[in-house]
């Protein structure tokens, strides 16, 4: 019988539910959690598996990474693809987008075709384009000479070569068509982000209303927040319809500014991602990111020949323990569901039954000690990492 049909009960556990924290036990079969509540479990004579009193978390869910491991989504490689998914998913990140940099039209689009092959067998959950069309002034760690201004028709090209399977585009709303394609790619099922943008708060508001609903890695490549000036990140915080990313990694974003998102949207509204690179997991040395080289020192990532920030070196459950340990009133609940409920509403995700504790949801989740340590990880109610 293939592990994933058999019932197994998780014991002695501290269950991070939608509706608080729970001392209590979780039962899964056939993939699907079918039941959990307080206090000792019944005896169904099924498989137990204790928790030790650990935490048990959803499974994380991070729209927003490029690599890991030695390995980028922007290879044009299932298998170096894979080795992102493998990596990420035995440290408890279940769920993920693979996203893509800016590249030349014919490169993006052999990159997405690769991806699509894990999103048909369900090893990414969709795929998500970081460009080509944003501001030039805010590239960040993207290649100037390949940024373009809005167009219909290669957007087009690249939904024919995902397949469906594209989620996410980020563009930067103050270009020339930005609006248009902000409509056409909600039209196409595909949730349009502002991002690595020089648009100001009117400009940002005017995509929100043409259908935009994320603020990609907010603070991090747009106009920083002024009180005469307030740009992206105001016209983000204050829009309910908005669901706003952030790094948590300790240098994209201050713990002071990370509490002020929090405070001002709340976790149903925070979505902590990583934008990991492919030195995530590895020493500190020279890189690359798409076609730029990146430097690495102390786990921070930049653009060898500008000092731009580029990425991070984190995998999402450490981006929770950061936001328990270093964001003012951000506890487990919160930073949990910023990191799973969150980005998996944003995306449509939660009707496939992913991103919360919840009978009749996928069985997802991972086991995490009093460090935020993973130590068990369970996708599909299948284990990742133990026979």
């Amino acid at each position: 019988m293939d592990s994933s049909e058999r019932t197994t009960t998780v014991v002695n556990a501290r269950l991070v539910t939608p509706g608080g924290v729970r001392s209590g036990w979780l039962r899964v079969r056939a993939g699907r959690i079918t039941a959990l509540d307080s206090g000792p479990a019944p005896d169904d004579g099924g498989k137990r598996v204790d928790a030790g009193g650990r935490w048990v978390l959803p499974g994380t869910v991070d729209i927003h990474v490029h690599g890991g491991a030695g390995a980028a989504f922007t290879d044009a490689d299932p298998e170096r693809a894979m080795r992102v998914v493998e990596f990420n998913r035995v440290r408890g990140v279940t769920t993920m987008l693979g996203g893509l940099v800016s590249a030349a039209p014919s490169d993006t689009l052999d990159q997405i075709a690769a991806l699509a092959e894990l999103c048909d067998s369900g090893e990414l959950a969709g795929i998500y384009l970081e460009g080509p069309f944003i501001a030039r002034a805010r590239c960040g760690a993207h290649d100037p000479d390949l940024l373009r201004e809005p167009d219909p028709s290669e957007f087009d090209r690249m939904l024919k070569a995902g397949r469906g399977h594209v989620r996410m585009v980020t563009l930067a709303p103050e270009l020339p068509g930005a609006l248009a394609l902000v409509r056409a790619a909600v039209d196409s099922g595909v949730v349009a982000a502002v991002g690595h943008t020089e648009a100001d708060y009117e400009q940002t508001r005017a995509a929100f209303d043409a259908g935009a609903t994320v603020a990609t890695h907010l603070y991090n490549q747009m106009g920083p927040l002024h009180h005469r000036d307030p740009g992206p990140v105001a016209a983000a915080l204050n829009d309910e319809r908005v669901t706003v990313e952030l790094i948590n990694d300790g240098v994209h974003v201050h713990p002071g500014a990370a509490q002020l998102v929090f405070d001002a949207a709340g976790s149903d509204r925070v979505a902590l991602v990583t934008d990991a690179m492919s030195a995530t997991g590895l020493d500190d040395g020279e890189y690359r990111l798409g076609g730029l080289r990146v430097t690495v020192r102390g786990g921070r990532a930049t653009v060898t020949d500008t000092g731009a920030l580029a990425s991070s070196t984190i995998v999402l459950p450490q981006a929770v323990r950061r936001a328990v340990e270093h964001v003012g009133g951000v506890d487990i609940e919160a930073a949990t569901r910023a990191a799973t409920a969150t980005p998996a509403r944003a995306l449509g995700l939660d009707r496939s039954g992913i991103g919360a504790l919840t009978p009749g949801n996928r069985a997802d989740l991972a086991i995490v000690d009093s460090e935020f340590e993973v130590v068990d990880v369970m996708r599909g109610g299948s284990w990742v990492n133990r026979p």
